[in-house]
């Protein structure tokens, strides 16, 4: 376990992609502990990465140990390839060049129904999540909105609806905006919407 998200355990340096992705999570954590202590009351505390074994990030519920695996929920795998700095795919770089290709890519994606998108995007990373096997007697699942398209009341009508898959994590939490401003939903038994 570190909390340093440029090396792993040993020192190495990380790639800029797997820092990249290190950032990510620890944000999304840190987002959703401060967001989760101010809905509930309860203390959340310090932060740290895991080995792949592990879910991503450990931190202290009350005292007790908490592992929480983080996801990030984009409109479409192009989406998520910007938002992590990658270049646009060859034919995607033709049509779009620098902040152009954003905000043309942002536009074309609010064109399209949010609900089914949205609804099936959710679905998509549960399934995936509900399949991993972890190391680790406490895990939630927190599932951070990075897509601009969906805002918190595009939740709402949703979450109602997932079939949550037979899965390993005591709860699943969602932030339904970036910057974890929003009230939290749970997901599943003991739903919890706003």
């Amino acid at each position: 376990m570190t909390s340093d998200i440029h090396h792993d355990e040993q020192g190495k340096p990380l790639s800029h992609s797997e820092s990249e992705k290190r950032r990510l999570e620890r944000e999304a954590a840190k987002f959703f502990m401060r967001a989760y202590e101010k809905q509930f009351h309860q203390p959340m505390r310090h932060i740290w990465h895991n080995q792949p074994a592990k879910p991503d990030i450990s931190c202290f519920l009350n005292g007790a140990e908490l592992d929480l695996e983080i996801a990030h929920l984009y409109a479409s795998e192009q989406e998520a390839r910007i938002a992590a700095g990658d270049n646009p795919p060859p034919a995607a770089a033709d049509q779009y060049h620098g902040e152009e290709h954003l905000w043309a890519y942002l536009a074309d994606l609010a064109s399209m129904e949010t609900g089914r998108k949205l609804h099936t995007a959710l679905q998509r990373i549960l399934t995936s999540k509900a399949r991993k096997r972890y190391h680790s007697n406490r895990v939630w699942l927190v599932i951070r909105n990075a897509s601009p398209l969906w805002q918190h009341d595009d939740f709402l009508p949703i979450v109602r609806h997932l079939v949550l898959p037979p899965h390993h994590f005591e709860q699943i939490w969602l932030l339904t905006d970036f910057n974890g401003e929003n009230p939290l939903l749970r997901l599943g038994p003991g739903y919890q919407g706003c």
